[in-house]
C-alpha cells in the first residue's frame, strides 16, 4: 500500500478522528439516487436471471485468469462472463435426485423452499477443474467441474462418476451459512455436520493431512455459530507460521444466561496434525477472540454492534498485513442500526499473543490466566519461528493440549482502529449487510471506496475523509438499486481491472460499472462538488479519471471538493443553468415553488424580489412560508407576495442559482372575470375592472383542458364563487327549477381528470 497518498490511514494511524461521530455521519445522504430504471438507463449495469424456475444466487468464486465468475443457485452451477454476465452463460443444472427430495419432504421438510440441491461451495481445484458441493436435498454432495484450461476453450460440464459426500463441507440446511478455504488441495470449512444443525464444526477434509475438526459438543469452542469468512493470512516468511483466520458469530459463553451474542475472529494452523488424549483429530491450535465494533458515548457506556454479517479482505503490498473490513449489525429488539469496522492484523495478533480467559474464583468468573504458562504457548505452530525443533503437534506436552482444550479464548477483545467504527447507521430504515472495498488512484493520493450492499437491494458508494479539524467526513457518493424486485444483497465482488462491481441476491445477479461520472451534472462545478476520486472534469464533461489524461483541462479535488479553485474559467456560466419559471396563485390559496438541487448535501436559501429595483431579502420560515426537500410552500397568499423567487445552493462555498420562479397573485373578483367574461356588450359589473392582458393570458390558459389548469386553479374555488358581473351585488337571485340548477353545476363544475 503506497503511504503517499492514504490519507485516511494516515490519519487513523495519528489519531485524527473525532471523539465521536458527528450527526452528519450518522445520516449520510447519497449525492445521487438512482432507481433501477434510472441505472438500466444510463447503460451501466447488466442483470442477470435467465433461470426463472431458481433462487437464491450466490457469487462463490471470481476467477480473472479465465474471465469468468462461478455463481451458485438452487439446482444449477452458473459460469458467467465477467465482460457481460448475459452474454453466452454457461449453465450446469444440478438436481438431487426424485428419490432424495421425496425423502426430504418425507422427513418434515419444504419441498420447495429447503428440498433442493442448494449450491454453497467452488473453490478452485487446480487450473481445469473446480470442486462445488451442494446441499443435496439434505444429504450434502460434492463433486468436480470440468471449465477448461484456458477462457477460450468454453469448456463447463460436470463429473458425476466422481460425486462423493459433502458431509463436513457443505451443509444439510440451506439456511446455514458455510464459510470455506481451498489451501493446497485441503479443503477447511466452518460448517454444520448433521441433519438437525446441532454440530458445527471447522473441518479439514481431502488432502493427505489427517482430517482435524473443533472439540464436538465443547460450547467453549463454538456455541451455535453463524461462519462468515476464511482468509489465509500468513504471520511471518516462516510457511509452517502460516494461520487460517475464520470470522463468524456466536452466542455468548461468556454471559451464558444472556441472550448476546458475539462476533468472533478464531484461528488455526494450516500444519496442525492434531494432538493425544483428549485431542486426537482435533486441532490444537484454535483459538478465537472477540471482535468489538462500538460507538463509545461521553458517559462511558458504549452502543455495540455485534451481529456480524461480512469480511472484506484488502490486500496490501504486505501480504501479511492485509487490512479486515467487517459490517456488523445491532442484535437487539429496541435499537436498529449498522456500522462497518476495520482492523488491522498488528491489533489481532496483539490479541492472541495477549492472556488466555480462565473462569475462577467464588464466583467463577471470566479473568485473565495468571498461571504458569506451558511451553509452547497455546497455540503456536509446529516447526515455526517459536517452534523449529518440533515438527508435529502430537509432539507437544500434555499439559498444552490440556490448557488448549479448555482455554480457546483470548481474555482482551479485538478493538477497530481507533476504537470507534468508521461508517455507522442508525435510524435507517435498512441495514447492511455486505461490504467491498476499492483502491482508486486519484490527483491528490489514493482512495479506499467502499460499495455497502443493503437488505432493500440497493448499494451505497462511500469514502470516508480526514478532515482539517482532526474529525473525518463520510461522503455517500451514490445508492442504486441494482435489482428490479428488492431482495437483501447477499454477496459482492470486485473487478478492478474490469472496473465493474458484481452484486448477487435470491433473484438475480447484477454487474455494474464503479462509475457514473455523467449522473453527477454536466458542469464542472458539479463534478468537482461531487468528489467522487473515479472521476474529474476533462474540459467538456465529467468523465473517468486516468493519470495519463491531460493535465491542462482535468478537473479533481477529492479531498476538499473545491470548485471556485478547480473550476475556474468553468464557472462563468454556472448561474445561467438555472431553471426559470413563471406561476400563478390566486389570493388565499396555496403555492409551491419547487426547487431540488442537485445535490442534497447543499445548503439551500430562498431570496425574494419584489421588483427589479428592489433589494433580494432572504425567506425565513415562518406561519405561511414552509420549506420543504422539494421546494418552498407558500401558505395564504397575498397580493404582496408577488415577485422573482430565487432558490440557491451552497457547497463548499461554492453557491449558485438553481432556480427561479416569477409569481403572479391575482385577486379572486380578476380570476372570476377571467374564468367567467361577460358577453361583449354587457356593461362590466360595479367594482370589476376590465381585465388586464395578464389576466387574459391567464383565461386563454385556464380554457385549454388539456393542460388541466381548471382543476388545479379552481379545486375548492366554487364554494366562494363571487356575484355574477350581470348582476349588482346584492340583487336577490330568483328560485330556479331543480333540473335547471343541475344544468347549471354541470355547466360550471369542470370534470375531474
Amino acid at each position: 500500500m503506497p503511504v503517499a497518498g492514504l490519507l485516511l490511514w494516515a490519519s487513523l494511524l495519528t489519531g485524527a478522528w473525532p471523539a465521536a461521530p458527528t450527526q452528519d455521519h450518522f445520516q449520510a445522504m447519497p449525492r445521487v439516487r438512482l432507481s433501477f430504471k434510472e441505472l438500466k438507463a444510463t447503460g451501466t449495469a447488466h442483470f442477470f436471471n435467465f433461470l426463472l424456475n431458481t433462487t437464491d444466487y450466490r457469487i462463490l468464486l471470481k476467477d480473472e485468469d479465465h474471465d469468468r465468475m462461478y455463481v451458485g443457485s438452487k439446482d444449477y452451477v452458473l459460469s458467467l462472463d465477467l465482460h457481460d454476465i448475459n452474454r453466452e452463460p454457461l449453465i450446469i443444472h444440478w438436481a438431487a435426485s426424485p428419490q432424495r427430495i421425496e425423502e426430504c419432504v418425507l422427513s418434515g421438510k419444504d419441498g420447495n423452499g429447503e428440498c433442493g440441491n442448494f449450491v454453497r461451495l467452488i473453490q478452485p481445484w487446480n487450473r481445469t477443474h473446480l470442486y462445488v458441493c451442494g446441499t443435496g436435498a439434505y444429504n450434502p454432495m460434492c463433486t468436480y467441474v470440468n471449465r477448461g484450461r484456458r477462457a477460450q476453450d468454453y469448456i463447463f460440464y460436470l463429473e458425476p462418476e466422481r460425486l462423493e459426500s459433502g458431509k463436513g463441507k457443505c451443509p444439510y440446511d440451506p439456511k446455514l451459512e458455510t464459510a470455506s478455504a481451498l489451501i493446497n488441495e485441503e479443503l477447511y470449512a466452518g460448517v454444520y455436520i448433521d441433519f438437525m444443525g446441532t454440530d458445527a464444526a471447522i473441518f479439514r477434509t481431502l488432502g493427505k493431512q489427517t482430517a482435524m475438526r473443533t472439540d464436538q459438543y465443547n460450547s467453549r469452542w463454538l456455541n451455535d455459530p453463524s461462519f462468515i469468512h476464511a482468509e489465509l493470512i500468513p504471520d511471518s516468511a516462516e510457511r509452517n507460521d502460516d494461520k487460517l483466520y475464520f470470522f463468524f458469530r456466536e452466542r455468548s459463553a461468556e454471559a451464558p444466561q444472556s441472550p448476546a451474542v458475539y462476533a468472533r475472529i478464531g484461528r488455526i494452523c494450516l500444519n496442525d496434525d492434531g494432538g493425544h488424549c483428549c485431542l486426537v483429530n482435533k486441532w490444537s491450535t484454535f483459538l478465537k477472540a472477540r471482535l468489538v465494533c462500538s460507538v463509545p458515548a461521553e458517559d462511558g457506556i458504549e452502543t455495540h454492534f455485534d451481529e456480524l454479517q461480512d469480511v472484506f479482505v484488502q490486500q496490501t503490498q504486505d501480504v501479511r498485513n492485509p487490512v479486515i473490513y467487517a459490517v456488523f449489525t445491532s442484535s437487539g429488539s429496541v435499537f436498529r442500526g449498522s456500522a462497518v469496522c476495520v482492523y488491522s492484523m498488528a491489533d489481532i495478533r496483539m490479541v492472541f499473543n495477549g492472556p488466555f480467559a480462565h473462569k475462577e474464583g467464588p464466583n467463577y468468573q471470566w479473568m485473565p490466566f495468571s498461571g504458569k504458562m506451558p511451553y509452547p504457548r497455546p497455540g503456536t505452530c509446529p516447526g515455526g519461528t517459536f517452534t523449529p525443533s518440533m515438527k508435529s503437534t502430537k509432539d507437544y506436552p500434555d499439559e498444552v493440549i490440556n490448557f488448549m482444550r479448555s482455554h480457546p479464548l483470548m481474555y482482551q477483545a479485538v478493538y477497530p482502529l481507533q476504537r470507534r467504527p468508521l461508517v455507522v447507521r442508525t435510524g435507517a430504515a435498512y441495514r447492511l449487510t455486505t461490504v467491498a472495498v476499492d483502491q482508486v488512484d486519484a490527483a491528490d493520493g489514493r482512495y479506499e471506496v467502499l460499495f455497502l450492499g443493503t437488505d432493500r437491494g440497493t448499494v451505497q458508494k462511500v469514502i470516508v475523509l480526514p478532515k482539517d479539524d482532526q474529525e473525518v467526513e463520510e461522503l455517500m457518493l451514490e445508492e442504486v438499486e441494482v435489482f428490479k424486485d428488492p431482495a437483501p444483497v447477499k454477496t459482492m465482488t470486485i473487478s478492478s481491472k474490469r472496473q465493474q462491481l458484481y452484486v448477487a441476491s435470491a433473484v438475480g445477479v447484477t454487474h455494474l460499472s464503479l462509475h457514473r461520472c455523467q449522473a453527477y451534472g454536466a458542469a464542472c462545478a458539479d463534478c468537482c462538488l461531487a468528489r467522487d476520486p473515479y472521476c474529474a472534469w476533462d474540459g467538456q464533461a465529467c468523465s473517468r479519471y486516468t493519470a495519463s489524461s491531460k493535465r491542462r483541462s482535468r478537473r479533481q479535488d477529492v479531498r476538499h471538493g473545491n470548485p471556485i479553485r478547480q473550476c475556474r474559467g468553468f464557472n462563468a456560466n454556472a448561474n445561467k443553468n438555472a431553471v426559470e419559471s413563471v406561476q400563478y396563485g390566486v389570493v388565499g390559496s396555496a403555492a409551491f415553488l419547487e426547487c431540488q438541487p442537485r445535490s442534497p448535501q447543499a445548503a439551500i436559501k430562498w431570496l425574494f424580489q419584489r421588483d427589479p429595483s428592489d433589494r433580494r431579502r432572504e425567506i425565513r420560515a415562518e406561519d405561511r412560508f414552509l420549506r420543504t426537500e422539494q421546494g418552498l410552500l407558500l401558505r395564504a397568499l397575498q397580493l404582496g407576495d408577488r415577485g422573482l423567487y430565487s432558490c440557491t445552493a451552497t457547497e463548499n462555498n461554492f453557491k449558485h442559482v438553481v432556480t427561479r420562479v416569477q409569481l403572479h397573485v391575482l385577486g379572486r373578483d380578476a380570476v372570476h372575470a377571467a374564468l367567467f367574461p361577460p358577453p361583449a356588450s354587457a356593461p362590466p359589473a360595479p367594482g370589476v375592472s376590465a381585465p388586464t392582458p395578464a389576466y387574459q393570458e391567464l383565461a386563454q390558459l385556464l380554457a385549454q383542458p388539456e393542460v388541466g389548469l381548471i382543476h388545479q386553479y379552481c379545486q375548492g374555488y366554487w364554494r366562494h364563487v363571487p356575484p355574477s358581473p350581470r348582476e349588482a351585488p346584492g340583487t336577490p337571485r330568483p328560485p330556479e327549477p331543480q333540473d335547471q340548477k343541475k344544468s347549471r353545476n354541470r355547466r360550471h363544475h369542470p370534470p375531474d381528470t
